[in-house]
């Protein structure tokens, strides 16, 4: 199971490569958001696991349509088109504002000018990606260990996701969190939420999970999560590894690897997350669940 899991360090140690590619993430995950419309809880945005990397899917562009990949096996950057044009631009290490003036200019030179804000999200102390010359970092063979380990929680993602007949969402990757995701939902509203971000991501009760790499002091290491927004009274203490720091339940990425089967330990643990939120939160299981698995 290690070849299929590999090891992933400590947030710390790749931080400069795992900043840079978020950044760089951020930059085609907002051209993303600037050629489609808004969907519910942001759908639209993200972008997805392929058998070589991320890619943002099939986006229009004047009654044609192109894509972009991040291939983190030939390490490089593909801009495909509906006209034929395939383009590429190599992926190593380079600025970030390096990055968008060389992918503006590709697509500029095939006839693609989209418009966005060049001013990261959720990140603190953003730095707008055309000045931004303090990420510049690319471990090649770190990017691609932190593809595989994706490539696997995107996989026990779908087999969670699968057992669930109510609205759910895609598995997807937000750049904005750099984090794997699949939603979850009661099919009830929830309480308005202030700012325009949460207020559509959260506007109907969810029990979420996901996988990221983790970032700073909060979160030093990788690590599988899930949460119910909003959470329902008693939520904190009946939910296995909850965290008051974070709110989040919080399995490390590493005591899955270490397991004997780690498919059974992550599915275990995000199913019984959701067993929580729906119990406590009185969700109609009889409606949403197609059966509850054997342990």
């Amino acid at each position: 199971m290690t070849d299929l899991w590999p090891s992933l360090p400590p947030a710390a140690e790749w931080e400069d490569t795992r900043d840079t590619l978020h950044m760089w993430t951020q930059i085609v995950g907002k051209i993303r958001m600037a050629q489609t419309p808004l969907m519910n809880h942001w759908w639209n945005v993200t972008l997805y696991l392929t058998p070589r990397g991320l890619t943002t899917s099939t986006m229009p562009w004047d009654g044609e349509a192109f894509s972009i990949d991040f291939d983190f096996i030939e390490h490089q950057l593909i801009v495909v088109t509906s006209t034929g044009v395939v383009r590429t631009m190599p992926l190593t290490a380079r600025s970030v504002a390096d990055f968008y003036d060389a992918l503006m200019a590709l697509l500029a030179g095939i006839g693609i000018h989209p418009q966005f804000s060049t001013l990261p999200s959720e990140v603190e102390n953003p730095i707008r990606f055309e000045e931004d010359t303090k990420h510049a970092s690319y471990d090649a063979a770190m990017v691609h260990r932190f593809w595989r380990a994706l490539m696997q929680a995107d996989r026990v993602l779908k087999i969670f996701r699968a057992r669930f007949n109510g609205k759910c969402s895609p598995v997807h990757f937000f750049w904005g969190g750099f984090d794997l995701a699949c939603s979850r939902f009661s099919g009830r509203p929830a309480p308005p939420r202030p700012g325009t971000i949460d207020r559509i991501a959260y506007s109907h009760e969810c029990c979420s999970a996901g996988f990221w790499a983790g970032s700073g002091d909060k979160w030093p290491e990788p690590a599988f999560y899930s949460y119910a927004a909003p959470e329902p009274p008693g939520f904190a203490d009946a939910a296995p590894r909850y965290r008051r720091e974070t709110g989040l339940c919080e399995l490390p990425y590493e005591t899955v690897r270490a397991s004997a089967d780690p498919d059974a330990a992550l599915l275990d643990f995000w199913q019984r997350v959701y067993d929580v939120t729906a119990e406590l939160g009185r969700w109609d299981g009889s409606l949403l669940e197609r059966g509850r698995p054997a342990r």
